[in-house]
């Protein structure tokens, strides 16, 4: 216990004396370029104190509007660029990309063990390998196969509603991991069901770990040396318990994969498909194949159980704070279909309104305003320039949508006029045709790091507005009294990068018998 002091002391000597050794280095690199402006660095810790630990969009939003749209802080002698605007977005992370789509290297990940998922991942082999099995998996293509699968989850969604309705948010949280669960693993998930606990509470506790100024490991990585025994310094016990909620993301739903295949139980899923096209190959190569599969499925895993879930909460928000979009869009699926089936993934080209709702919930309340899983940190692989400011390898690089005002490139009042208003038909032509717009993708990404499940979802967010609209009426839900609760439409942060709706009630029920009876055919079916 005695020697503490000495050791600490030598630690923060040693810091000291990398940390002038990098500033040194750091201004002989930069020839005499200028940093993106910023907020005055202090000694040693640079900008520490100035980094947001809640909310970061509405302070970068106000340093924004004082440094421009490209803005540079310094912690200890990391780099931190933050990208304020469309333009700048574009130029680095879409048409730079080979610079700009790397992850940073944090001790915390390595520590927790998640630096294994895609999402998390740096530039490896692994990543590579993984993203072309992601991009073969979940092309448009490849999801018809899986269609009957979505319709069938959501009969299920729409018997819980019905069953009990005040219950909407949990019901949701369930709906959305039955859906990742069937396609990935092929796995029924039930209610009570443990097997989500392991991701939802690893994406919740990485995403405010991984983030700049969030955990000081990442920026002073001697930290992660400090044993369990000394409070408040160490890492250790933290990083001990994620590491085992990880194994578990990692192993627990591929074992029930291989156990199914091996029985003769395997229903059709992702994993499934992927492991049996391993059966011909043998020893080291098949284990490393076989990583890769488990690798690949566990990311998305992780990477689905908690954001679907956001946009889900914002169409029950939508259609009870907007009725008049409510009303319109259940006449055009009166008109199309009629009242004597539910909708089907086969009748998406002819409801243009709904789609163009569809659009709007993505564009209203973005899941992520950092950019997407999502809006995890980019990497610069080499030094750069841009507007003439010099931009050091190693930078870690933040897509920050939100600006003017808290307000997002999705929000701009001249991209999109009143763009508090939910309102689908900004996204339609005048003969009612759907509207293309570039600029909505961001809500996906941008670049090489662009989400590779941006298929599934948008046909999964069809197919339950359609059938939600065609089954029920959403309302504000009354009080004891018979007077109407007030519903907010404010956002609220539940983890790091993924943002909810505050949690809201509201009144669901059937739009009349003909709408029970279908719900209670499809259910039982």
């Amino acid at each position: 216990m005695q020697f503490l002091p000495i050791n600490a002391f030598n630690c923060f000597a040693v810091s000291l004396f990398l940390y002038l050794l990098v500033v040194f280095r750091d201004h002989r690199r930069r020839r005499g370029l200028p940093y993106p402006p910023g907020p005055p660095s202090r000694p040693i810790i640079g900008n520490l104190l100035d980094v947001p630990k809640n909310a970061p969009w509405s302070a970068y939003a106000d340093m924004s509007k004082k440094y421009g749209d490209i803005i540079c802080l310094r912690i200890f002698s990391q780099v931190v660029v933050v990208l304020c605007s469309l333009s700048a977005v574009k130029d680095l992370l879409e048409k730079r990309g080979e610079t700009y789509s790397d992850r940073p290297s944090l001790p915390i990940s390595e520590m927790t063990g998640m630096d294994w998922p895609l999402f998390m991942s740096g530039m490896t082999e692994t990543w590579h390998e993984g993203r072309k099995l992601l991009d073969r998996s979940l092309r448009p293509g490849a999801m018809i196969s899986y269609r009957q699968m979505i319709e069938e989850t959501t009969h299920d969604f729409l018997a819980q509603l019905f069953s009990t309705p005040k219950d909407f948010h949990s019901h949701i949280e369930l709906f959305q991991g039955k859906f990742i669960m069937s396609l990935t693993y092929g796995y029924n998930l039930k209610t009570g069901d443990k097997i989500l606990e392991a991701p939802l509470q690893v994406t919740k506790i990485m995403s405010k770990l991984v983030l700049p100024g969030a955990a000081l490991v990442n920026h002073l990585p001697f930290l992660r040396h400090i044993p369990s025994w000394v409070p408040y310094l160490s890492y250790e016990p933290l990083a001990r318990m994620v590491r085992k909620l990880s194994q578990r993301v990692r192993n627990e739903p591929i074992d029930f994969v291989k156990n199914a295949l091996r029985n003769g139980t395997a229903v059709k899923s992702l994993a499934g498909e992927h492991l049996q096209e391993l059966d011909s190959l043998v020893g080291s190569e098949r284990q490393m194949q076989e990583e890769i599969v488990g690798v690949t499925m566990g990311s998305m895993y992780s990477a689905g159980s908690d954001t679907t879930v956001s946009a889900t909460y914002s169409l029950f928000l939508a259609l009870v704070l907007f009725p008049q979009v409510q009303r319109r869009a259940q006449a055009e699926l009166d008109a199309v279909i009629g009242r004597d089936r539910l909708p089907t993934c086969d009748d998406r080209p002819r409801l243009p309104y709904i789609e163009a709702l569809c659009k709007e919930l993505m564009r209203w309340h973005m899941v992520t305003p950092m950019g997407t899983i999502l809006g995890l940190p980019h990497s610069s692989s080499r030094d750069d320039v841009y507007r003439g400011f010099f931009i050091p390898k190693g930078s870690i690089t933040l897509n920050h949508v939100y600006l003017r005002s808290f307000r997002a490139i999705l929000h701009d009042p001249e991209i999109y006029p009143d763009p508090e208003e939910f309102r689908p038909e900004r996204f339609l032509n005048e003969d009612g045709s759907i509207q293309d717009d570039p600029t909505l993708a961001l809500v996906f990404g941008i670049g090489k790091r662009i989400c590779p499940g941006r298929h599934f979802v948008d046909a999964t967010l069809f197919i339950v507005t359609a059938s939600v609209l065609s089954a029920f009426n959403v309302t504000k839900a009354k009080d004891e009294n018979g007077i109407e609760i007030p519903v907010n439409a404010a956002v609220t942060v539940l983890s790091g990068i993924v943002v909810y709706p505050e949690k809201f009630a509201c009144s669901i029920v059937p739009r009349d018998k003909v709408a029970e009876d279908l719900i209670s055919a499809n259910a039982l079916s």
